[in-house]
């Protein structure tokens, strides 16, 4: 009985023993699928472990002073054959040489076990080792050498034969440069040592930010590729791994040169315009939209330059904030800056705006150039009303009205037909607003107006700023009033009121376009944006706020 009992605890002595250790990693070891490899192929390292661990206890930045690495993708398995269990924990990356020659893939320590280093041969590619290949990239400048911050462009081509389930590619490097993703990736054919072949192109915008010599690192392809090599006709085949990698290329950067007035590199430059209204059939008063555009070839939209834009002796010009965009064309990055303005002129006859310009380099011709749009002469006739518009208020209140005032009764001005039904409707509309008010006022006496009747008519900032948005000008003109109303002044009545007990000259100015915006030729429609900007930048908190401010927090 006792030779059992020490029997059965030593049993149980070795399980304890054997158990612990059955699981333990016992060795690390490291495989490439080729050795030697051509610069520009994929090579595919492996790390396996026969033991499971975590999947992040790999260190494999020392792979990057030599390799371009991704991945890694990890796998972990388990199997019990006899009994006996085996667990194993495998890393595969994808490496892309920098450079030919031997270099060495150091050795790696995962849970105390250590690998064996290997010694990689890499061999120069060449013309001859693409023939025949299942996958390979090409890469290329448009132009070996560039000024800075010209825009040129870089173009990865991606051959391949046989069916490509799925791929990614690297993002080009290059220090001191930008570098943009231009446009889709195209798709297409080609015959090359006389093999058809499926290709992807994908261009990239690069504008260097410093002049010397700049070296691209080419970007590296990886995939998933049917394995035909058993039967091309099994549709259960499996997938290999597939890849290559682009040439390091060098780009010599310029300085730009010093006789050029304003540094702009591009192909093209130009400047064009449109107008609402004829240039010879403007009118006295009446606003009218000019709109300019910058437009340049091979240039992106945030290296275009402010326009400067000057007016003349007559017409007042209230531009709106530029918007830039950019587009791609055949390829080409094509930029363009919009400015928008609305000129009202305050006096008839012949007016000549200045000429705008911007000037450029032409990388073309490689010498500098002058955008210009030339110099215009509008023709103003006079208006039928007298133009409020220039009069802009100022501290000095009295002597603007007085100006004003003796507008209506200079010489120039002659009673006709029209003008004795104009003063007949006005002097009715005053009575009409006479016994309105004098309504209103008994009315309001004895009636109190509901929450949701007042809610209605309470000046709503969202609602000011949707129609603004919507270039709503109706909207616009009833929420402008109820603001005027609730914080300027009760008595105000009309828009030109407002405009005129308003110290801000810039929000003064727009609360008179959008007056005249029922005056406007068919066609032309009100922009809303300048009067929300504007009146989002007033001073809304006039002087004696503060005073009432501190009657709603009484001390007693």
């Amino acid at each position: 009985m006792v030779s059992l009992h020490r029997a059965l605890l030593l049993s149980i002595s070795l399980i304890t023993f054997i158990l612990p250790t059955a699981f333990a990693a016992t060795s690390l070891t490291a495989s490439v699928d080729k050795n030697p490899a051509m610069f520009g192929e994929v090579i595919t390292l492996q790390l396996q472990l026969d033991e499971k661990v975590d999947a992040g206890a790999l260190d494999y930045s020392a792979l990057h002073e030599d390799f371009r690495v991704t991945g890694p993708s990890v796998s972990q398995s388990m199997q019990i054959v006899n009994g006996q269990a085996s667990q194993s924990t495998s890393w595969t990356l994808s490496l892309f040489p920098n450079k030919t020659g031997d270099l060495t893939i150091p050795a790696f320590t995962v849970a105390g076990q250590r690998s064996e280093p290997i010694v990689l041969q890499v061999q120069p590619a060449s013309q001859q080792s693409q023939q025949g290949a299942e996958l390979f990239l090409q890469n290329s400048f448009s132009r070996e050498q560039a000024y800075v911050q010209q825009v040129l462009y870089y173009d990865v081509k991606i051959y391949f034969k046989g069916e490509l389930q799925s791929g990614s590619l690297t993002q080009p490097e290059l220090a001191g440069a930008e570098i943009n993703q231009l446009g889709k990736d195209k798709d297409g054919t080609e015959i090359v040592n006389g093999e058809r072949y499926q290709t992807i192109t994908r261009r990239y915008s690069v504008i260097p930010q410093k002049s010397g010599e700049l070296t691209l690192a080419a970007p590296g392809f990886t995939g998933e590729m049917i394995d035909r090599s058993i039967n091309q006709y099994d549709y259960f085949a499996r997938t290999k791994r597939v890849g290559a990698q682009g040439e390091n290329l060098t780009l010599t950067v310029k300085p730009g040169p010093a006789q050029a007035k304003a540094w702009l590199p591009a192909e093209l430059v130009t400047i064009t315009e449109e107008w609402s209204t004829p240039v010879d059939q403007l009118v006295q008063g009446e606003p009218v939209t000019r709109t300019i555009t910058l437009t340049a070839v091979d240039l992106a939209d945030h290296q275009l330059p402010d326009l400067t834009i000057t007016g003349t002796d007559g017409i007042k010009i209230y531009p709106e904030q530029p918007q830039s965009r950019k587009v791609e064309r055949n390829g080409r990055l094509i930029a363009q800056k919009v400015v928008s303005m609305a000129l009202i002129a305050d006096k008839a006859g012949a007016l000549t705006l200045p000429p705008v310009q911007v000037d450029w380099w032409n990388t073309n011709t490689d010498q500098a150039a002058t955008a210009e749009l030339p110099a215009v002469t509008l023709q103003i006739a006079p208006g039928s009303a007298p133009v409020s518009t220039p009069v802009v208020m100022t501290a000095d209140s009295s002597a603007g009205k007085a100006q004003a005032s003796a507008g209506w009764f200079s010489p120039q001005w002659q009673l006709n037909y029209l003008g004795l039904v104009l003063l007949t409707g006005w002097l009715v509309s005053i009575f009409a607003l006479f016994a309105w008010r004098k309504w209103q006022s008994a009315a309001g006496q004895n009636t109190i107006a509901t929450t949701t009747a007042e809610s209605t008519l309470r000046f709503n900032s969202h609602k000011l700023s949707k129609a603004c948005q919507d270039n709503d000008a109706s909207a616009a003109k009833t929420q402008m009033l109820r603001w005027a109303c609730q914080v300027i002044n009760p008595q105000i009545q009309s828009l030109s009121e407002l405009a005129a007990q308003i110290d801000d000259p810039a929000l003064a100015q727009q609360i008179r376009l959008l007056s005249f915006d029922g005056y406007q030729p068919a066609g032309q429609h009100w922009q809303g944006q300048p009067l929300l900007s504007a009146w989002q930048s007033y001073r809304h908190i006039r002087p004696n706020d503060g005073e009432r401010l501190a009657s709603l927090y009484p001390t007693q």
